[in-house]
């Protein structure tokens, strides 16, 4: 097969949650245990960090990729979903994975298929770690796709885990109140490793105390490692105050980062507060590697889609926030931006209670609503019907590319644009 009839493959024989939503995900770790036994288990060939959370892992994650590779070592990135190209999910040092190994993976795995029947992101996960501990990488970051206690990537012995935080999101399937979401997340804490914990939150903070004390892992939040308070920004920069107990950050005063999202300082603290236990487990980390990583990590990672600059005038952002939490950083994002007059192209996926993020939604704002073409994607009119309840006003369109130029035409240089609601719509606008 070629790369693209390799992808058609993947996307048509196996189940993706990205796509088809809860009729995809297993909470059942077999297949991906007889899948990677069937290869020779890579997952125990190399190093890794495990991350989970509700918002800010995969930012997290790129951070941490970007310091490591800052810093001289070869490190692997897995990270979901995608939002070009299938290829970005796995990295090695912001290089996605040849087409040629994606193909040849799929071919040499054609008997494991048929016998195991995986899903698509278990399929990926054992192709990331294969991939990983084939080109020897030092180390590589992990990012789960849903959960944690019962997702595909759980099968990893990291040095440490992360939880960057506990949020409404996957209710269904993970459980409807936070402590019950921070018990699956919680799930990725290990026997004597070490876990951090992004942020405080009244509401979770014993859960993780508690399953940390019975794997006797040290525990550590990372605003208690960790202080940024944001002194200055452009738009395409920002500059913290940066405050730490750790000797490798004490000399840094101002910390300036190509991540202008609101909720990237949380990102940025889980991140620096990984540093301690990365040079508590050897790697040679400086004050230079962690500054030049923090001003470039978008092309050093190759992260996108979190409040990504489209254009200037008028501006025009791609946020890829999509629950109750990433909508109110969203706002919060928006509250420190100039514009005359908001237009937001706005799109959701069919499986959750939008009422929740449309209330918070700006009123003054003109709607472009559209659908991302996915099956999981909601219909314009459904949105549109459901927007006009909370008077958000706008019309619809038949693709979000339609909604975009029709932003675009509408919008004078003065204005703003903001694509948001679904990461899957963000992917149909980005370069």
């Amino acid at each position: 097969m070629t790369y693209q009839e390799t992808i058609a493959y993947l996307f048509r024989q196996l189940p993706m949650y990205q796509r088809q939503g809860a009729t995809a995900f297993k909470k059942d770790l077999t297949n991906i245990i007889a899948l990677t036994d069937a290869i020779g288990r890579p997952q125990e060939q190399f190093k890794s960090i495990h991350i989970a959370g509700t918002n800010g892992k995969g930012s997290t994650a790129h951070i941490l990729a970007a310091i490591l590779q800052k810093a001289g070592y070869s490190t692997g990135l897995y990270t979901s979903p995608h939002y070009k190209d299938f290829r970005e999910r796995i990295k090695i040092n912001g290089l996605f994975i040849p087409e040629q190994t994606v193909v040849d993976f799929v071919q040499n795995n054609q008997d494991n298929f048929k016998k195991i029947k995986p899903s698509f992101f278990e399929m990926t996960v054992a192709m990331a770690f294969d991939y990983f501990a084939q080109q020897k990488v030092d180390i590589a970051i992990i990012e789960t796709g849903l959960g944690g206690r019962l997702d595909s990537t759980n099968i990893i012995e990291p040095l440490f885990s992360v939880i960057t935080n506990i949020g409404w999101d996957h209710e269904a399937m993970l459980g409807n109140t936070l402590p019950k979401i921070a018990a699956e997340k919680a799930g990725i804490i290990k026997k004597n490793r070490a876990v951090i914990i992004g942020q405080h939150q009244q509401a979770t903070d014993h859960v993780f105390e508690q399953k940390a004390a019975k794997e006797q892992a040290p525990l550590y939040f990372a605003a208690d490692l960790v202080q940024l308070e944001r002194t200055n920004s452009a738009l395409e920069q920002i500059e913290y105050k940066l405050d730490s107990t750790l000797a490798v950050l004490q000399s840094i005063k101002g910390l300036k980062t190509d991540l202008i999202g609101a909720y990237q300082k949380y990102n940025l603290q889980t991140a620096l507060a990984c540093c301690k236990l990365l040079i508590q487990h050897g790697f040679d980390l400086n004050t230079n590697h962690i500054k030049a990583a923090c001003t470039s990590v978008i092309p050093t990672s190759k992260l996108m889609g979190r409040w990504q600059i489209l254009a200037k005038h008028p501006l025009t952002i791609a946020e890829s926030g999509h629950n109750r939490d990433g909508i109110a950083f969203l706002m919060k994002g928006l509250a420190q931006q100039s514009y005359e007059q908001l237009h937001f192209v706005l799109g959701m996926v069919n499986d959750k209670d939008i009422s929740i993020i449309l209330k918070e939604l700006p009123k003054t704002a003109v709607y472009y609503f559209c659908k991302a073409n996915i099956p999981r994607g909601l219909s314009a009119d459904i949105l549109q019907q459901q927007a006009n309840r909370f008077d958000l006003k706008g019309h619809c369109f038949s693709s979000v590319k339609a909604a975009f130029e029709a932003a675009k035409l509408a919008a004078n240089s003065e204005d703003c644009i903001l694509i948001a609601g679904s990461i899957f719509v963000v992917a149909e606008v980005l370069p």
